[in-house]
């Protein structure tokens, strides 16, 4: 082939390729990583298609290959050009998933003096030009974006242009150095036998040489060779002596390579499959069926109620596809890949599980990276982004809690959602897919009674191997409350419950989704309420830190004393956070002893392991915290869980809110009453008669899924169509709203051209939160059966994203 079709690492707005001619000296495939000339740079690019013939008249030759082999496989190209096309992103973003951690690099430039200038020369050029020379000239050779941080008035990229056409300064390029590489560590070992060397320790002693009769002397005591680091720990003594020894023939220096394991310190017990319940046998039977079936992928949405053995099922099925000769995937939310979730999948495939999440160093990422696509490991467990590992022959995709919103990528293009792009990957490769959940996604739940999916049902809670019945729920009105006289944010019900658990050695947990103490500090005779500086939305007071926090930011600030705005000093905090509740429980129970597990308590490494290691040793009687505890966690002595606030998030204007807010209620409800001892949970709601919180009361999704799929029939919302989020980012509040809607002109006049039934523009308008970190949004919303036809040739400058079937609208 003598052309190839190269998806560049340039900010491109729409998925697009770029034809390049390929050099007799280099051999090319499908995937493989290059370096190719865009523009005045050289920039990385990915291998999408090999031809005989170029796409334009004028090529340019690929400049380098990168590597041997190529980078990934046929069937990832073929599903980052489905991401590209589906989400609208350009084909490099879609292919970077699933590239090796550091693996993308940049050409840097760097510019310098030119040599023999001559002072006349020099004494001819304007003021900011010879500025920069002076820099330069002092400095040396230096690389572009250093320059510009020096210079950080000036005009660099045009002052830098005049001084190279004037032949004054010269500019090169310099790959960046390789980010992340394999960990080398020295060993050292014995190059004669031990009773050779311990005879030679009296000789060396003898010599006064007696750091180098101690090295030889601890090596000749070990069984094996010794890491470098641990030798100088042990010992001390100078480089001198080490290149004496190893002079002498008496020692050799290795250079081994260590894999960053990020499961090396911790062992896994072997345990065996559990018996199934006769509803778990049933759908393991359907699963394990079409595992069989190598020629056709399958999905399954496996419904189960909190505890009814979803895990176990998973571990079925990957065991099959394991013997079958088969890789696999499992998925889990991001707050959800505790310790306690890895040692169900590793205590069941004993070193033969790897772990890909965020957490872990760049190190630890990419040794996992390699050795996941050199077939060592059977099953990859992780986050949104292990779904991308590079598991050769794969057979099995399971994701767990499918219904989490934290499967969408949403900060950066391609904003894709992790389990759509796992059944495009299923249908490329083969594979099966299991997605399971107590509270799955509407739209997941509609494909399956469409026969999209193949549904699954487990409607009993497992205890010790039994059925068991679902925590009974008490949902206590706090407009009822507060007529009765009790001001505190413990209903009488819930204090009374938490006052018989701490008895009885029993564990509690509270829920309130919020963090901080007070949810925004407000001037009583004004009414003036803190905001942050750089976003529209209120500061949350801190009490542990005596800070206030912008929550989408991260702006600080003291709590004023006056009001600033009218100089009273009657400041009031209000509303109501994790620590508040903290607060009040120690006032409320001193007797108890408190963990809080948010996301201010859980910033350092482990910091999730430690707290739930905490209080699965009963070092704690109450914990209190956010979304982070309501995901998939066993904990046998919780018999009580109390919710503080069910209504938090309940009226956001957002399409998802009562679905969000029964899940949620659903899933922490399920944390209580797993052991032996049942379990009850109390809900405290103003609103108790809404829909969403009656079916979670009554653990009943079908009730919820009939009201709220007719709620959305209605106003055509999803599954009925698909959405899309247009926003438009920029400092000037009227220049955002002036491009906003020349944006939505411009879909107006391309819907009205193509003639595209069924599509409803809505807006522009402000965002929800009109300003975060000093720039202001607006907003596009367009509904639809399909909104790539009208976007894909869209023409948006910078300052514009695309939310393709975007999880939330605020």
């Amino acid at each position: 082939m003598n052309y190839a079709e190269v998806a560049v690492d340039f900010p491109l707005a729409q998925p697009r390729s770029f034809s390049y001619s390929i050099p007799h000296y280099i051999s090319l495939s499908v995937g493989h990583a290059v370096w190719v000339p865009f523009g005045p740079r050289l920039v990385q690019g990915i291998v999408l298609a090999l031809s005989e013939q170029a796409q334009v008249e004028d090529t340019k030759e690929i400049a380098e290959a990168i590597g041997p082999d190529p980078i990934l496989f046929p069937h990832q190209i073929k599903l980052a050009q489905w991401i590209a096309e589906h989400y609208l992103s350009s084909y490099f973003d879609a292919a970077a998933l699933m590239l090796p951690p550091g693996f993308e690099r940049r050409v840097l430039t760097f510019i310098e003096p030119a040599p023999n200038t001559s002072e006349l020369a020099i004494s001819s050029l304007t003021e900011p030009q010879q500025k920069l020379l002076a820099v330069l000239r002092k400095e040396g050779k230096l690389e572009l974006r250093k320059l510009k941080k020096l210079l950080k008035k000036e005009k660099i990229d045009t002052i830098v242009g005049q001084l190279l056409r004037k032949g004054l300064i010269v500019r090169t390029g310099q790959t960046e150095k390789v980010k992340i590489s394999p960990r080398v560590v020295s060993y050292l070992r014995l190059a004669i036998s031990g009773d050779k060397a311990h005879e030679l320790v009296a000789d060396l002693e003898h010599k006064r040489a007696s750091q180098q009769a101690k090295l030889l002397n601890l090596l000749a005591s070990e069984p094996g060779p010794i890491p470098l680091p641990e030798v100088r720990r042990k010992l001390k003594f100078t480089s001198t002596q080490l290149k004496a020894l190893t002079s002498q023939g008496l020692i050799n220096i290795e250079e081994v390579r260590v894999q960053r394991d990020p499961l090396a310190y911790r062992t896994f017990t072997k345990t065996p499959p559990l018996t199934l319940t006769r509803a778990q046998e049933k759908s393991w039977l359907k699963i394990k069926s079409e595992m069989g079936n190598s020629n056709t992928s399958k999905v399954f949405l496996l419904h189960g109620v909190t505890g009814s053995g979803k895990t176990e099922i998973y571990l079925r099925a990957l065991a099959q596809a394991i013997s079958l000769g088969k890789k696999t995937i499992v998925l889990v939310p991001e707050i959800a890949l505790t310790p306690q979730t890895i040692d169900r999948f590793a205590s069941r495939f004993p070193n033969r599980v790897a772990v890909l999440h965020s957490k872990l160093s760049a190190g630890e990422q990419f040794d996992e990276w390699q050795r996941i696509k050199n077939g060592e490991f059977d099953v990859v467990i992780g986050s949104r982004g292990a779904l991308f590992a590079p598991q050769p022959d794969l057979g099995l995709i399971i994701i767990d809690e499918e219904h989490e919103w934290t499967y969408k990528q949403e900060e950066q293009q391609p904003r894709y959602h992790a389990r759509d792009v796992a059944i495009k990957l299923a249908e490329s490769t083969n594979s099966v897919v299991i997605l399971g959940s107590a509270t799955p996604d509407v739209t997941s739940y509609y494909r399956a009674q469409r026969g999209e999916f193949q549904l699954l049902e487990l409607p009993e809670r497992i205890s010790s191997g039994a059925p068991s019945p679902l925590p009974k729920v008490e949902v206590i009105d706090l407009r009822r409350e507060l007529k009765e006289g009790n001001r505190s944010i413990f209903s009488r019900s819930l204090a009374k419950a938490i006052i018989d658990a701490l008895n009885m050695r029993e564990q509690v947990i509270l829920f309130l989704n919020r963090r901080g103490t007070s949810t925004f500090v407000q001037c009583r005779d004004c009414g003036f309420v803190m905001r942050c500086k750089r976003c529209d939305v209120a500061l949350t007071y801190h009490a542990a830190e005596d800070e206030l926090v912008c929550h989408r930011c991260n702006y600080r600030t003291t709590p004023p004393e006056i009001c600033p705005n009218c100089q009273s000093r009657r400041i009031k905090f209000l509303g109501i956070g994790t620590q508040k509740v903290e607060e009040e429980v120690a006032k409320t129970f001193p007797q108890a002893r408190l963990l809080r597990w948010d996301r201010d308590a859980t910033r350092g490494k482990n910091a999730h392991e430690k707290i739930m290691n905490r209080f699965l040793a009963h070092e704690a009687d109450i914990l209190i915290g956010t979304q982070m505890i309501a995901k998939g966690l066993d904990m046998p002595l919780v018999t009580l869980v109390g919710v503080i606030n069910a209504d938090i998030g309940l009226y956001f204007p957002d399409f998802h809110s009562s679905e969000r807010t029964f899940q949620i209620l659903a899933q922490v409800a399920g944390r209580a009453g797993r052991g032996k001892m049942g379990g009850k949970v109390i809900v405290q709601s103003y609103t108790p008669e809404h829909y969403a919180i009656a079916a979670a009361a009554k653990h009943d999704y079908a009730g919820f899924y009939h009201q709220e799929v007719v709620f959305r029939r209605q106003q055509g919302d999803p599954p009925f169509s698909r959405l899309s989020r247009l926003v438009y980012i920029h400092t000037n509040a009227a220049r955002c709203q002036k491009e906003a809607e020349r944006i939505y002109r411009l879909l107006e006049q391309e819907r009205a051209s193509q003639g595209l039934p069924n599509t409803t523009l809505i807006g522009p308008s402000p965002a929800f939160a009109q300003r975060v970190r000093g720039r202001f949004r607006y907003q596009i919303i367009i509904r639809s059966p399909d909104p790539i036809p009208l976007l894909y040739n869209l023409p948006l400058p910078q300052g514009w994203s695309i939310d393709i079937d975007p999880v939330s609208l605020i």
